[in-house]
């Protein structure tokens, strides 16, 4: 257990890398508040952990609705009467081909991916700055840094955010801490959603070496840890195998 229990609030936690992350930071004596559309999951997840000894509590989440987000800041205050730190975790990564045309799937990205942790830091940053401090971390990709065929504009998402990331932590100086955790090839379920049929075949091969989901929760569990004073801005973590 950490010597300082934080409240800290985790965008898509149903599976994956929010899922591990709500594990560590459990595990650490942080209370927490989750939230994904998945519900059951989360119910799931949250009866394991409160039985483990941890305090936690979820609620229904879709980030691409602000009110919504705005809400769910709102019940971690509610329940626990302040909010440390925000995950901004959900994402998604549909890849195709730019000449195949799923401008849906673009919009869809975009939407999780850039408006979700928009909304994320809308909601929290009032509350962090009312209550004297807190901090926002959001979870990227490898992808802020390089583009690859058929993740063009997965990459820009994961641009934005990186952009996003460092213009608020510049403007938050001494106030907010700010992070950006960058994984590489992780294992989770956003390959799970790709539509196009090459780019899911060239996933597998991709993603034959990759990080299990609990190596980027410690590398939230590390910034969130640190003492006052210490802000740490940027992780990248990768397979030691991998030269993705």
């Amino acid at each position: 257990m950490t010597h300082a229990s934080k409240v800290v609030a985790v965008t898509g936690a149903s599976s994956g890398i929010g899922e591990a992350t709500a594990r560590r930071l459990a595990a650490d004596g942080h209370r927490l508040l989750l939230g994904a559309r998945r519900t059951d999951r989360l119910e799931t997840l949250t009866k394991e952990l409160t039985a483990a000894g941890g305090t936690v509590s979820f609620r229904h989440l879709d980030v691409t609705d602000a009110a919504d987000v705005r809400s769910f800041v709102a019940t971690a205050r509610e329940r626990h009467g302040r909010l440390d730190v925000i995950v901004n975790n959900a994402g998604v990564m549909p890849l195709s081909p730019l000449e195949a045309l799923k401008v849906d799937e673009w919009d869809r990205m975009i939407d999780v991916n850039v408006r979700g942790v928009l909304h994320g830091i809308a909601a929290a940053l009032p509350v962090m700055r009312a209550q004297g401090g807190g901090h926002v971390v959001n979870i990227a990709s490898v992808g802020a840094y390089e583009v690859s065929p058929t993740a063009a504009v997965y990459c820009a998402t994961k641009f934005a955010v990186r952009a996003i990331t460092e213009g608020l932590r510049q403007e938050s100086a001494g106030d907010i801490r700010v992070t950006l955790v960058s994984p590489g090839v992780t294992e989770s379920e956003l390959a799970d959603g790709i539509s196009d049929p090459a780019a899911r075949e060239a996933m597998k091969a991709y993603r034959a070496v990759a990080l299990p989901a609990s190596a980027v929760a410690d590398a939230v569990a590390h910034a969130v840890s640190q003492p006052v004073g210490v802000d740490v801005n940027e992780i990248v973590v990768r397979p030691t195998a991998s030269a993705q």
